[in-house]
């Protein structure tokens, strides 16, 4: 949880670099949270039409957008690349297997041009 909470003390904060485990801990509570506003909604019938979703999602979703590209971008910086690598996401189905690939290979060991290694 305070991977979580770390990433959105640095809600639009996208100098610096992320290390596997901070954005992987990230993804995952967001995952768990995004599925609990999905149950709220179903539950307190705040649905949209037939959608099985609803306000409180699309609520929390709002809120964690920028976070989220923040720490993508912070994770890109940590394996050498430039934030503007997670414009790869928009080339069909090549362009999310490569963010993938670059979203778990290990960081660059040492400072790079990004900052100082966060495992140090």
């Amino acid at each position: 949880m305070s991977w979580y909470l770390n990433c959105l003390k640095k809600y639009v904060t996208f100098e610096g670099r992320a290390r596997r485990t901070e954005y992987w801990m990230f993804y995952l509570f967001n995952i768990v949270f995004q599925i609990a506003a999905v149950i709220l909604d179903n539950l307190l019938k705040t649905t949209i039409g037939g959608l099985p979703y609803g306000v409180i999602y699309l609520l929390y979703s709002l809120a964690i957008f920028l976070p989220t590209i923040a720490v993508i971008v912070r994770r890109l910086h940590d394996v050498d690349k430039a934030g503007y690598w997670f414009f790869i996401i928009f080339v069909p189905l090549i362009g999310s297997i490569w963010l993938l690939v670059l979203e778990c290979t290990e960081g660059t060991r040492g400072e790079n041009q990004y900052g100082a290694d966060p495992k140090a």
